[in-house]
């Protein structure tokens, strides 16, 4: 996936066709499903696996991977953030254009609304595909959508439109407009707002019902980047790769790197496993899940007035009255051949509708509820089955808890004649503990590269409010006829468009500055403060260089910045050839002793050092800080470390005469082999700006 040769795109597409040939002969053509022709070059081809080995080893060849599957990674939090809705913006927002690479887009949301909007900058080089059931507006300025793997899904839509939801609650989260009296059909109510609310949206639908493929994610990064969006958010994952060269998310970010574009990543939803990070290339953003200060709980209300209380289910019913509970096992469907052993769980069909009807069921197994609603019920109750940090709507009121509540609940049934019970209506309560960081969130450290700290940040993905596809009922369950037009849901796809939105609100201050430059601002202004050590005890390994704080981001004082020829020292480093670098920069970069650079000497916002074999290890790093803040200014070090980690800062203070200057510093770090993680920190102050790098030491 290399720059684009000199000829044009059909020439570009003749030379595709030509390197088939070898492979697969004459027929080169009818393999060929798609060029990459806009802003990078490579192409899509269906091959045996024998011709994809014969294709790998060609001259010129980069890297050739399976057109894989990835997945969807599923207002209080900008708030919750110090981003209040009446924060200082610039006029220019309304030039910076949001790409947005998910399942599509429900237009007619009232968060995508173009009331007021003028039309595209004249930067803007995209397209709307429009269709019968899909127009743009002044606020949605693009669209397109991609599907190579055959047929568009039934249900789906062929066009942008969202069918899923997913990709209208990033975008609106990211960008949305400004909407009063937002809410989960009456839960949660107020004003949804995304990040840069008179940004403009372009849509890249690469997510369908059956996943998100790696040739749809690579054609619409090669879209995004020649159309001029400013930031580029993808809410999508999967398995961590082995590669950066192999990730089709890694290069289509290090091309929208060079063409001056950041792209925000969702971190993955595969923790608490250490490693299990699944966007992690250092030339993109990598944004881990946290908690808010508001969560939702829903009250079980027990015949003999005892209360029990649940984080996990999503109640928007109202129940009034009192109803009887059954034990599901009490009520299999033996018509339709079930036992007992059977029906207790839950499971499709297994209940007896004449013994259920108006009843709320107790069921030993955690089910989506399609079987209760199929019976009538009038509401169940479910044990928790380890879905810490996550939020589900049901079909019906349904109560979610864990093992040692269901156990007195069934006590009560036991012991009362008539036993009892009122699901209520969700509300909103104070959380007392944010921000912590979700236990889904996927963790660090960077499986490619362990001494580069990932994630990079930690934004808002638990119980997020946002806009919603009016195409498909709330829940998957048949039956379920409930359509809403804001949802409530979690996953670092959530917390990933927060960072967009404050990438983009940095970007509106600083046009020019590079994608190295605006993460930078991002993650040495991040809080690490709220983050609990014993909520959090996965530290820096969770939520990076700390909380999001978009307001501080917009004036840093100083940046780390880093260009694409630091990033190729970088991967000469990390043992690519110079012929491969060639083929992905277009130039003539070579790997020699010159430009073999260090992981240390990448000028990255952190420090990390990793330990092996119990031995103590010393690490120096280089790095070059930007003048952004005061014109005349002069900064002071201050380190923090914890025993058996020291730290050395040289010179330890940095005078500026100038915006712009340069300056650049040592540091030297010694760890403690016997220590299994060793943390710090380092901060440049001036008095008015702090410059804060998280410092990690640990054993792998």
């Amino acid at each position: 996936m290399g720059n684009l040769p000199k000829g044009g795109a059909l020439s570009i597409s003749s030379f595709h066709t030509n390197m088939l040939q070898e492979v697969v002969g004459s027929s080169a053509s009818k393999y060929l499903l798609r060029s990459y022709k806009r802003s990078f070059n490579g192409f899509v081809a269906e091959l045996t696996r024998e011709e994809m080995k014969r294709l790998s080893a060609m001259k010129g060849v980069v890297s050739v991977f399976p057109n894989e599957k990835k997945q969807l990674l599923t207002t209080r939090s900008w708030d919750f953030m110090g981003f209040p809705q009446k924060v200082t913006r610039n006029t220019t927002e309304s030039d910076i254009v949001v790409g947005m690479l998910d399942s599509g887009i429900w237009p007619e949301s009232a968060s995508f609304s173009d009331k007021g909007f003028g039309p595209p900058p004249s930067k803007w080089k995209g397209t709307c595909e429009t269709s019968t059931n899909f127009t743009c507006n002044n606020k949605i300025i693009g669209a397109r959508y991609y599907r190579s793997s055959g047929s568009v899904p039934e249900g789906e839509f062929e066009s942008a439109r969202d069918a899923n939801g997913h990709g209208t609650h990033t975008a609106s989260t990211a960008a949305g407009g400004i909407v009063d009296d937002a809410s989960l059909l009456g839960v949660a109510s107020g004003t949804a707002r995304g990040g840069v609310p008179s940004a403009r949206i372009a849509v890249y639908k690469i997510c369908w019902s059956d996943g998100c493929f790696s040739a749809d994610i690579l054609a619409a990064f090669d879209d995004a980047i020649a159309d001029g969006v400013d930031i580029i958010s993808l809410s999508v994952g999967g398995s961590s790769p082995n590669d950066y060269f192999r990730d089709p998310i890694a290069i289509g970010a290090f091309h929208s790197m060079k063409n001056g574009i950041l792209t925000s990543n969702s971190a993955g939803n595969s923790g608490p496993d250490l490693a299990s990070i699944t966007n992690f290339s250092p030339w993109s953003l990598s944004v881990a899940a946290s908690t808010i200060d508001r969560k939702f709980l829903t009250k079980l209300v027990l015949g003999d007035n005892q209360v029990y209380e649940d984080s996990i289910s999503l109640n928007t019913f109202k129940m009034k009255d009192m109803h009887p509970i059954i034990y599901a096992g009490d009520a299999p469907n033996r018509a339709g051949g079930f036992t007992g052993s059977e029906s207790r769980l839950c499971t499709d069909d297994s209940l007896d509708k004449s013994l259920v009807t108006g009843k709320i069921v107790f069921c030993d197994g955690s089910s989506r509820g399609q079987a209760v609603l199929a019976a009538g019920a009038a509401g169940t109750i479910i044990p928790d089955e380890g879905n810490e940090g996550r939020t589900f709507s049901f079909p019906v009121p349904t109560s979610c808890l864990d093992t040692s509540d269901t156990s007195k609940i069934q006590q009560y049934m036991n012991s009362a004649s008539n036993a009892t019970a009122k699901i209520e209506r969700s509300i909103a309560v104070k959380e007392e503990s944010a921000p912590i960081v979700a236990s889904f969130s996927s963790r660090g450290p960077n499986p490619v590269t362990t001494d580069i700290l990932s994630p990079d940040i930690t934004a808002p993905g638990v119980q997020i409010l946002a806009a919603w596809t009016e195409a498909s009922p709330l829940t998957d369950v048949p039956g379920d006829k409930r359509v809403a037009k804001y949802n409530i849901i979690s996953g670092t796809s959530m917390s990933c468009p927060h960072a967009s939105g404050a990438a983009a609100y940095v970007k509106s201050f600083h046009p020019t500055w590079s994608p190295a430059a605006i993460k930078s601002a991002l993650m040495t202004t991040g809080n690490p403060t709220p983050m609990n050590v014993k909520t959090n005890t996965d530290l820096e390994f969770a939520y990076g260089a700390g909380h999001l704080n978009p307001v501080k981001a917009r004036n840093p004082g100083l940046v780390y910045d880093t260009g694409a020829a630091d990033y190729i020292k970088f991967l000469c480093g990390q043992g690519y050839s110079t012929e491969n670098l060639r083929l992905i920069t277009g130039d003539d970069s070579s790997c020699t002793k010159a430009t073999n650079g260090t992981v240390w000497d990448l000028n990255y916002p952190s420090f990390t050092l990793t330990t092996r074999d119990g031995k103590t290890v010393t690490r120096t790093f280089a790095r070059t800080v930007t003048n952004v803040g005061s014109a005349v200014s002069t900064y002071k070090v201050k380190v923090t470390a914890s025993p058996g980690l020291t730290v050395k800062v040289e010179p330890s203070v940095l005078s500026f005469k100038s915006l712009g200057q340069k300056k650049t510093f040592t540091v030297t770090a010694t760890a403690a082999g016997d220590e299994l993680k060793l943390t710090g920190s380092l901060v440049w102050d001036d008095g008015v700006f702090q410059v804060r790098s998280p410092i990690v030491a640990f054993a792998f």
